[in-house]
């Protein structure tokens, strides 16, 4: 059903009896034109992408557990553009403005709120770095903007000024990003989707891949035997798992990113803040919360869940920046599987196989490019050729030296 102040009204008038779910609970089917592993918000965005400007219809999205159960309901709903490099910069930008339109898109609340983000300097090599950024972001469409101290106590007064150990000297900020509601993309996804005839099939786990003569002729899983000719595989930090049943071994480290929310407060974060002088990163939530975060857990793990080593590291990087966080409770964290690609960039490409394609490697900006993953992931399954924003995500950048190394750490996943 269409959602409208009209049929809110209505419903409110005959007690809220006429909603119907949001999405079928479909059963598979023998066949299909495409099916695409993992009901994440990368996977959904892709079956929407297929069927809405593609035509592809004849689609299923196959998930091991329920809807939102993965990295789409684990994380800290921050969405930017603010990249440095080719590769990377015209692909995130090109998602914020699918971001500005979602909602629209999807007749669905997903809570966009473009509040802004700033990222604080605390050296004159750091602001050099940034004005560097902010004039690539400009170059390619973004909004940027280097504001100075004085600028960065107007919008929050409550940081640490006076007696830092790391002084404030501006920031830059993007005021088109923010945040957004995550398992709601995920619902407004599905709900898309599905009207379009698209079958989401959650609790159907995948087994094994049918595979003759190096080409995809289906898939096993644990509700049974599908076909297709073509399989697309989006399953972030299982992706080294899934991927192994069909004999591929992929650039791809699985780590634990922790995230964090206190109890609810009233509004004191009006944006985002990130911390210049540590990687700590913290918004205010539609709740009242505040959500935060840091660096990823040092091992390898699937476990959705991290350690109190790296809980104390964050949380150290939060009271250096506002030390005012000390007297908020803690309510709950989590932990979200990174799939974290050897250059800290993302891979959306075909494989050896014929037939299959894949899409990780996200590390830590899968949600901020859910729209323009699925978009460009719909348009590679459509029609065999990457998406113009998304021709440097290749595998074979890897083997031919092009990797995409934003931080310019090199290539070790745990350091990006």
């Amino acid at each position: 059903m269409h959602y409208s102040i009209f049929s809110i009204l209505k419903e409110a008038l005959r007690g809220h009896k006429g909603w119907k779910p949001a999405w079928r609970r479909a059963e598979p089917r023998p066949n299909y034109d495409v099916v695409i592993i993992g009901g994440g918000g990368h996977g959904l965005a892709t079956a929407h992408y297929l069927s809405k400007v593609y035509g592809i219809t004849n689609v299923a999205v196959l998930e091991k557990g329920w809807l939102g159960s993965g990295n789409i309901g684990r994380n800290t709903t921050i969405i930017r553009s603010n990249y440095l490099l080719d590769g990377n910069e015209p692909f995130y930008e090109f998602s914020l403005k699918l971001w500005e339109s979602l909602e629209q898109d999807l007749n669905y609340n997903a809570m966009v709120s473009q509040r802004g983000i700033l990222n604080l300097i605390h050296s004159d090599p750091q602001r050099d770095a940034f004005v560097r950024r902010g004039n690539a972001m400009r170059l390619n469409g973004a909004d940027a903007e280097l504001i100075n101290t004085d600028q960065v106590k107007k919008i929050y007064p409550f940081l640490n000024f006076d007696n830092s150990r790391f002084p404030i000297q501006g920031g830059l900020l993007q005021r088109r990003g923010g945040t957004v509601r995550h398992d709601a993309v995920a619902w407004g996804y599905a709900r898309a989707a599905d009207s379009r005839g698209v079958d989401i099939i959650e609790n159907c786990e995948v087994t094994g891949f049918i595979i003759k003569n190096n080409k995809i002729s289906g898939l096993e899983t644990t509700r049974g035997k599908i076909s297709t000719k073509k399989v697309g595989c989006a399953v972030a930090g299982s992706s080294g798992i899934v991927m192994e049943k069909a004999g591929l071994k992929l650039p791809i480290e699985s780590h634990v990113l922790q995230a964090f929310v206190t109890e609810g407060l009233k509004p004191v974060l009006s944006g985002v803040i990130t911390f210049g002088a540590g990687h700590f990163y913290i918004s205010q939530s539609d709740k009242g919360g505040l959500v935060f975060g840091g660096d990823i857990d040092g091992y390898n793990s699937y476990a959705q869940r991290g350690n109190l080593a790296t809980m104390e590291d964050v949380c150290e990087g939060g009271m250096a920046l506002m030390p005012m966080l000390g007297r908020a409770k803690l309510l709950r964290s989590w932990g979200g599987v990174m799939d974290m690609s050897m250059d800290g960039s993302p891979i959306i490409d075909h494989t050896d196989v014929n037939g299959l394609y894949f899409n990780g490697g996200w590390c830590y900006g899968g949600f901020k490019a859910t729209p323009a993953s699925g978009y460009c992931f719909a348009h590679l399954l459509a029609t065999g050729s990457p998406h113009p924003t998304a021709t440097h995500f290749r595998f074979d950048r890897f083997s031919r030296g092009f990797m995409i190394d934003e931080k310019g750490s090199g290539a070790q996943p745990n350091l990006h």
